[in-house]
C-alpha cells in the first residue's frame, strides 16, 4: 500500500469516530506542555496523532478549539482538593497546601498546569484560567475560613509561592527541586504558606 493510498484511507475511516479525536486530544496535550499555545502547531499536533492536519478543524474548528478541549479543561476536580484543604487544621494548612498541589501535579508530571504556564503570556484564557483556579475555586474560600484579615492579598501571596513552586519543578525543571521529594518541599515550602495565611504579613 503506498503512502498516498495509506494516507486516503485514514482520512477516510476516521472522521465519524472518536478515535481519531481522542488521538489528537492526547497529542495536543503533549504538545502543548511542551511547547505552550505560541509554539504548538496544527501540524505538529496531527503528525503526533497519526491524522491529517484537516482533522483539527473537523474535530474542534482549529487550534484554539483543541487548546480549549485539551487544556482549558482540568483532568480532576478543584471540588475535591478543596474538600481535602477545608478539613485540613489551620496550624498545618501550609503543610497540607503543599503536599496536595506537588502530589496532584507530579501524578502527571505537571500536566495540563505546564501547558497553561507556558501559554499564559499569549492566551488570555490560559491566564484566566489559573486566576480562577486558585482564586475561585481554591484559594478564596481556605483563606476566608483561616485568615484574620486582608483575605485577597493573602490569597495573591500564596499564589506567587503555588505557581512559582509549579513554575520551578515542571517548566524551568531546575534541580534539585525538581525531583525533590514532597517532604522536602513541604519543608521548605509550607512554613512560608502558613505565614501567608495565618501570620502576620504587614
Amino acid at each position: 500500500m503506498t503512502e498516498k493510498t495509506q494516507g486516503v484511507r485514514r482520512r477516510g475511516r476516521r472522521p465519524g469516530g472518536t478515535d481519531t479525536r481522542e488521538a489528537l486530544l492526547n497529542a495536543a496535550r503533549e504538545v502543548f506542555i511542551e511547547q505552550g499555545f505560541d509554539g504548538a502547531t496544527v501540524r505538529a499536533i496531527a503528525s503526533r496523532a497519526g491524522v491529517d492536519a484537516a482533522m483539527v478543524n473537523h474535530w474542534f474548528g482549529g487550534k484554539e478549539g483543541l487548546f480549549g478541549e485539551a487544556v482549558l479543561k482540568l483532568p480532576f476536580n478543584p471540588q475535591d482538593i478543596l474538600s481535602d484543604l477545608l478539613t485540613a487544621d489551620a496550624e498545618h494548612i501550609g503543610d497540607a497546601i503543599v503536599r496536595r498541589f506537588v502530589t496532584t501535579w507530579d501524578t502527571t508530571g505537571g500536566g495540563v498546569f505546564t501547558a497553561l504556564m507556558r501559554s499564559v503570556a499569549s492566551h488570555e484564557e490560559a491566564a484566566m484560567m489559573l486566576r480562577d483556579f486558585f482564586f475561585k475555586h481554591i484559594f478564596k474560600h481556605v483563606i476566608g475560613r483561616l485568615a484574620p484579615d486582608n483575605h485577597e492579598l493573602r490569597a495573591t501571596l500564596v499564589a506567587t509561592q503555588i505557581v512559582g513552586m509549579g513554575m520551578i519543578r515542571y517548566v524551568a525543571k531546575f534541580e534539585p527541586f525538581a525531583s525533590a521529594d514532597v517532604d522536602i518541599v513541604s519543608a521548605a515550602v509550607a512554613p512560608t504558606l502558613q505565614r501567608y495565611i495565618t501570620g502576620k504579613i504587614d
